[in-house]
């Protein structure tokens, strides 16, 4: 099942993480990703993970909180979801959250901080210029001894709202999953675009569409939800690995109202870059790019509202083994850079605590595949 409780192997005798889960309350399939993570952890470390269930008004109670927030702290508020209490001890408790919105949710287990040596919480996405409106929430986040985010720039601000220590982690994935060796299929799909897209740029591929030049795979539903995360990362995965061209540009690219500027690596960066296409678009104008995607053609630039992207594929296209070396450099890299695994045990050396034997196991056969793929060229 996708929605399990617990999805380690462990008992309760010998899990040392205590991990909070939205999986059975958030469905979005942009969130997919962080239960990815999960499953990854649970399978390289002793996790019991509690994933709450929602009450009836778990969806007024969530909006109230929110609301709340923006003038109020929220520290002790449980939006809705069905209590869990804690009745042992643990060396870590874990919680990934998507939004600042998503903080009130961890209330909801009792005893998280008495219980638990050290607590972390893994927020993806806040914006500097959005601290403003979640004042109430970062109280939550102060109870937590470290904070990591996906946003580069909003480490030294969030670290100054809450005197709490702050670090950058890129996203990870699931390289493993993701990875087309030691068997690459072959790559049918021309372009695939995943998420927001621009416009203009979607309707040109269209037009190639129409004039029978290409297979393009696209997204048609917006705000989709999923009641089977692990399967879609696996649809998402196999459609990457059969795919040549993967766009991908800086996260919410077109929303500057709320980035207000800020540049960030988003998830279609790693998705790319681990199934071996050859990544298209905008990348962020930051360090933290420059210090993740530092190999040649990691993505090619194209910029967002580009009508021209007939012209860009044929000048790539005209350039076979320069595309066979972008795939193979971007799934070598990922391998060994870009797994959840790595992630978590740049976490695992911010609480003092040593990487377990599946850990290691896990980085020995992420190197194998590199290998693979290597000898494949």
């Amino acid at each position: 099942m996708d929605t399990n409780q617990s999805l380690g192997s462990n008992t309760l005798v010998d899990a040392r993480i205590c991990m909070f889960s939205q999986r059975n309350v958030q469905r979005l399939v942009s969130r997919s990703a962080d239960y990815e993570f999960e499953d990854v952890i649970c399978e390289v470390d002793d996790v019991e993970l509690f994933a709450p269930e929602p009450t009836r008004w778990f969806k007024t109670g969530k909006k109230l909180a929110n609301q709340l927030g923006r003038h109020l702290s929220v520290a002790s508020l449980n939006p809705g979801l069905r209590r869990v209490r804690l009745n042992r001890s643990y060396d870590v408790f874990i919680a990934k959250c998507m939004f600042p919105s998503d903080l009130p949710s961890v209330n909801a287990i009792k005893g998280w901080r008495q219980n638990c040596r050290t607590a972390v919480c893994w927020l993806a996405e806040i914006w500097a210029g959005e601290l403003h409106k979640w004042e109430g929430h970062l109280k939550i986040l102060s109870q937590f001894d470290y904070v990591v985010l996906n946003c580069s720039a909003s480490v030294q601000p969030v670290q100054d709202a809450i005197r709490r220590p702050c670090f950058y982690l890129a996203p990870g994935i699931d390289t493993i999953r993701f990875c087309p060796y030691p068997t690459p299929p072959h790559r049918c799909i021309d372009v695939y675009s995943l998420g927001r897209r621009s416009p203009v740029t979607h309707q040109a591929l269209l037009k190639m569409v129409e004039q029978r030049q290409i297979f393009y795979v696209y997204d048609t539903i917006h705000q989709m939800d999923t009641l089977y995360p692990r399967q879609h990362r696996s649809l998402v995965a196999n459609v990457a690995k059969r795919s040549r061209y993967f766009i991908a540009n800086t996260a919410k690219i077109n929303q500057q109202f709320e980035t207000h500027g800020q540049s960030e690596i988003g998830y279609r960066f790693p998705e790319g870059a681990a199934s071996g296409t050859v990544m298209i678009g905008e990348s962020p104008e930051n360090e933290a790019f420059r210090k993740h995607f530092d190999w040649p053609d990691a993505v090619i630039h194209m910029p967002f509202d580009t009508p021209d992207i007939a012209e860009i594929l044929a000048d790539l296209d005209s350039q076979p083994e320069r595309l066979e070396q972008i795939s193979r450099n971007n799934v070598i890299q990922s391998l060994l850079r870009h797994d959840w695994v790595y992630r978590w045990r740049t976490i695992l050396s911010i609480v003092g605590l040593e990487p377990r034997p599946a850990l290691i196991a896990r980085q020995e056969r992420l190197k194998k595949l590199a290998q693979d793929a290597e000898k494949a060229m």
